[in-house]
């Protein structure tokens, strides 16, 4: 659904009626992942793409149906369809399942608020039954960037309450997902089977040395989507001018930086300085927090000296296996922009607990039923 946030937006803000199919579950290599919409309004007008253009007929007919009927929500699969050319399905192997429902504006005022929240930027969650009893699928909840919880009553304060924590749960970890639910009495009666829209504040990435590697990693990490601060001790190097795509240059001892900073799972700390005097009570903090990767550039000579000092500073051996150091993939970088490109995608694999070898050598799924990156939704 976040994937077309600006133009549900607007059509909220209008009232208009639309049709909403979003991608509730996703089984071998499916081309987008679960949460992704397309919709259509009344006049015919069509946004979003769940499939890159495989079902993307089926799924247009299947909302003017929704919308025409007026009934109740439409589920439809789709699987691979090779053997018959003119047969929908997915080219690419995999499926998808796909729930249909009409949305009304005026009467689910839970809805345009949560997506006037994300265009202002601000964390937000949609829960959306998409599996339990027939007269709540499609129905919605939101969780507001400002604190406020906006509902669409799902079936009594129970399930509300049970859906809300999930949904705030979720925001933290800042993912989209699918979540079973209920059937435990007081907590949440009623099984449910919720589909969790979430706009997360954008990850954090924490580049430490202002050299010109930095420079590269910041404009990879924009690219990616993360929030990037340089920081640096030497106010000379520290500029906005050097780092013009960095959200924020700040000139302090690392360190001092770090331990006044917020971070939290999903945050990337890489150290490009290689001076001891830095790297030392700069990794030995980082390797102490809840991130989800520490990184660290210089030669192995210069690791292997670094892992000494860090132990004798009382680090232990479970934070060590943490720090990816030599920092990067295999990828025989050289020039600054190959760096940030081989850190870049070391993270990236981190985040999804991926190996980082070339999928050509590996063999099952290329992606994994669910899986999402761990950034901001946009």
């Amino acid at each position: 659904m976040l994937n077309i946030a600006d133009t549900l937006h607007r059509w909220c803000r209008e009232a208009r009626r639309f049709a909403l199919a979003t991608v509730v579950d996703v089984h071998g290599s499916a081309p987008l992942p679960i949460g992704t919409s397309v919709a259509v309004d009344e006049d015919g007008n069509a946004v979003g793409s769940i499939s890159g253009g495989c079902v993307e007929g089926a799924v247009y007919e299947l909302c003017r149906q929704v919308l025409h009927d007026r009934g109740a929500p439409q589920r439809a699969w789709f699987g691979y369809s090779d053997d018959d050319a003119f047969a929908v399905g997915l080219t690419c192997g995999g499926e998808l399942d796909v729930l249909v429902r009409r949305v009304d504006p005026t009467t689910e005022p839970q809805l345009g608020a949560a997506l006037e929240d994300v265009a202002q930027g601000l964390p937000t969650a949609v829960a959306q039954v998409v599996d339990g009893p027939d007269d709540l699928i499609g129905a919605t909840l939101s969780v507001l960037g400002h604190g406020a919880a906006s509902y669409g009553i799902l079936d009594g304060a129970a399930a509300d309450r049970a859906v809300t924590a999930q949904a705030v749960a979720q925001l933290r970890a800042g993912r989209t997902t699918r979540v079973d639910l209920g059937g435990d009495g007081e907590a949440c009666p009623v099984p449910l089977s919720v589909l969790f829209h979430v706009n997360a504040v954008r990850p954090r990435m924490l580049v430490f040395g202002a050299v010109d590697f930095a420079a590269a990693l910041s404009q990879a990490g924009k690219f990616l989507g993360y929030d990037v601060t340089v920081c640096d001790a030497r106010p000379v190097f520290a500029t906005h001018a050097r780092f013009p795509h960095a959200d924020e240059v700040v000139v302090d001892w690392p360190h001092r930086y770090l331990e006044r900073t917020t971070v939290d799972a999903r945050t990337a700390v890489c150290v490009l300085t290689h001076d001891a005097k830095f790297d030392i009570p700069l990794l030995r903090l980082a390797l102490d927090l809840p991130v989800g990767y520490v990184g660290a550039m210089g030669s192995r000579r210069t690791h292997e000296k670094r892992l000494r000092l860090l132990s004798e500073a009382g680090v232990t051996g479970q934070q060590l296996s943490r720090l990816r150091s030599p920092i990067g993939l295999d990828l025989g970088a050289r020039t600054p922009e190959e760096t940030a490109l081989s850190i870049a995608a070391e993270i990236v694999a981190a985040a999804n607990q991926r190996t980082g070898l070339p999928l050509s050598g590996l063999s099952g799924p290329i992606h994994r039923d669910g899986q999402l990156m761990l950034s901001s939704a946009r």
